[in-house]
């Protein structure tokens, strides 16, 4: 007979021996299940490999906005010299961010800051400090 491919049906010329349901799957289909005594024989290390990346890491930082300096400098902030000084380093902060606004004078100690956040300090007639 003509061989063919008949979807949803057994093709008569191919024997049903040598199909994939009588194989147990095609290619890596059961290794978890079935065919498990051949992972542990040929390929041990299948499950589990070394060197996997979680993506979803978190990295946690620290930031404060512009808004809350007049409160942070209430609680921890010092006099020097006629400065209002705020080091936010040893507070914990890593970056200095530009929401809300500045009533008062401050130098303030950061590693990173936005720009609208320096304009507005500076606009106060404080300083940014970058160590």
């Amino acid at each position: 007979g003509e061989l063919g491919i008949v979807i949803g049906k057994q093709c008569k010329d191919v024997p049903e021996a040598e199909t994939a349901g009588h194989k147990g799957g095609h290619g890596n289909a059961g290794l978890h299940k079935h065919h498990w005594t051949r992972t542990v024989l040929l390929d041990e290390r299948h499950f589990g490999r070394p060197g996997f990346h979680n993506p979803t890491t978190k990295v946690t930082k620290k930031w404060v906005n512009v808004g809350d300096v007049d409160d942070l400098f209430v609680k921890y902030g010092k006099v020097e010299e006629g400065k209002n000084v705020l080091d936010l380093i040893s507070l914990g902060y890593d970056k200095l961010l530009g929401a809300g606004k500045v009533f008062n004078k401050y130098s303030i100690a950061i590693n990173s800051f936005a720009k609208n956040a320096k304009a507005k300090v500076e606009g106060a007639g404080g300083e940014v400090l970058a160590r």
